[in-house]
């Protein structure tokens, strides 16, 4: 009997020199993805991700497209030992690549997508830059104040941008009321305030900007419906139409990212496995803290050994599992 997964994928802060050379080294399907990409964007994402500083990979425009097809080329490498995806979900731009292994796009149709979303919010970005800050040990009603309280008087944007875990919260918006949330936060008592090295407040208002030029494109799109549930962040439900698709996958721009209900609707199709494939481990941490998780069978793979590993997992569920988390 197939082993059944559940596929997640990080987004945007998933960057990291070097990621995606070993698959693409040692798995066709793999280097296929990357290949496809340097056709459609012009450049050779391969060698930029071989070469590239972490601070040329930081850069929006360059990261999301650059972390799309890594993403997805280890998916190519995974998918290849006959597992069966019956879920899949994605951390913000990450969900590009879960309705591109289920067939909503076709590789290259999300890739162009995810390019235009990158140059559209970078050029909002370069607008106001913004900032985001992570406060840990509050949940979301302590958070909201906090936010309420730096906003009062002001003609500043603050709100919550991820919405990771119960008391794992990220803040998003104009730099001086990040930064007051953060104080704040420390003054009250949270256990962690860390502020995130990015060069945008995503997902908050001052993405504005960026939604008329990529309406445009997301409207233009090929989108099918998914051969498999997608959870998409920004209704934490099973996409379940076309227009639904497109109009999340917009406003995702501003809207926060509810990756605690995304990943709650994962675990509750009860997949045997959930794998997240990304160059870091950035999901699955957050997920085998989850309630009702067996916490070995969450796994991140990024590379070839790990992906080979995973072959021993055709003899079924029961099979060991815990020697190929990596991270």
């Amino acid at each position: 009997m197939a082993v059944t997964i559940g596929v997640i994928f990080p987004g945007q802060g998933s960057q990291a020199p070097g990621m995606g050379a070993d698959v693409a080294d040692n798995f066709p399907a793999a280097r296929d993805c990357f290949d496809r990409a340097a056709s459609v964007l012009g450049y050779d994402v391969l060698s930029l991700c071989k070469t590239g500083s972490d601070l040329e990979l930081r850069e929006t425009r360059v990261s999301q497209p650059a972390i799309f097809t890594t993403n997805v080329a280890v998916y190519r490498a995974v998918e290849s030992f006959g597992f069966t995806p019956v879920v899949s979900g994605g951390h913000s731009f990450g969900e590009y690549c879960s309705l591109t292994i289920a067939g909503a796009m076709q590789f290259e149709e999300a890739l162009k997508l995810v390019h235009a979303r990158g140059v559209a919010m970078g050029a909002a970005a370069d607008l106001a830059p913004g900032a985001m800050a992570a406060i840990i040990g509050f949940e979301e009603p302590a958070v909201e104040e906090l936010c309420a309280r730096a906003r009062a008087g002001t003609s500043l944007n603050v709100d919550i941008a991820n919405l990771n875990a119960s008391t794992q919260i990220v803040v998003s918006g104009d730099s001086p009321a990040v930064a007051s949330v953060a104080a704040e936060a420390k003054n009250a008592g949270a256990k962690r305030v860390v502020m995130l090295n990015v060069s945008g407040a995503w997902h908050s208002k001052m993405m504005e900007p960026a939604v008329a030029s990529f309406s445009r494109r997301v409207e233009e799109a090929q989108i099918e419906m998914p051969s498999f549930d997608v959870i998409g962040n920004v209704e934490a439900a099973p996409y379940r139409d076309i227009g639904e698709i497109r109009r999340c996958l917009i406003a995702s721009l501003c809207s926060r990212v509810r990756w605690h209900e995304t990943a709650t609707a994962i675990v509750d199709r009860g997949p045997d496995m959930i794998i997240e494939c990304g160059s870091i481990t950035v999901l699955a941490p957050m997920m085998r803290r989850m309630p009702h998780v067996v916490a070995d069978r969450v796994l991140h793979v990024a590379d070839s050994s790990g992906i080979a590993k995973l072959s021993a997992m055709n003899a079924g569920p029961s099979a060991e599992i815990s020697t190929v988390v990596q991270g």
